[in-house]
Formats: structure tokens, C-alpha cells, sequence
């Protein structure tokens, strides 16, 4: 199949007030839930499918899977 689907990796999530999100600026942080070396999560068309782990490859990101989701669990979150 030659199906063009999109795959994100969220390496994690802030809840931020309004007033917060206004004051950024360059420079700035945003201090995520995970901690640094923690499995991020890799979705496909938003769907969680597996984990990973953040690498570097030549001078870009990457990321190395090192759990996949149950194939019931991905057809679940695939919508079948």
C-alpha cells in the first residue's frame, strides 16, 4: 500500500494559561511532563503506535522505536 499517512512524535505536554502563552517570547521555556531520556510517544494521523526514543542522526532528529502498541490496540486507535 502506498498510502500517505502523517507521523508525529510528541516528545511530551504543558497546560499553560493565557497569559502565559502571550509572554513568550524567544528565549523563553516550556517545561514539559516528561522527563529527559523518558520514551516519547509516536502517533500516526494522531493515533498513539508506538514509543521511542530520541536520536541524532548526522546533524537531524530521529527516533528509535522501542515499544510497539499491541497490533488490537493500534486497530482500536486506527479506528477499526
Amino acid at each position: 500500500m502506498d498510502v500517505q499517512m502523517r507521523v508525529s512524535v510528541e516528545l511530551g505536554r504543558s497546560s499553560m494559561s493565557v497569559e502565559d502563552v502571550l509572554a513568550l517570547g524567544p528565549g523563553s521555556v516550556v517545561e514539559l511532563n516528561k522527563l529527559a531520556g523518558e520514551p516519547v510517544d509516536i502517533l500516526v494521523n494522531d493515533r498513539l503506535i508506538a514509543r521511542g526514543e530520541v536520536v541524532v542522526v548526522d546533524e537531524n532528529f530521529g527516533v528509535r522505536v522501542t515499544e510497539i502498541i499491541s497490533p488490537r490496540r493500534r486497530a482500536q486507535a486506527m479506528g477499526r
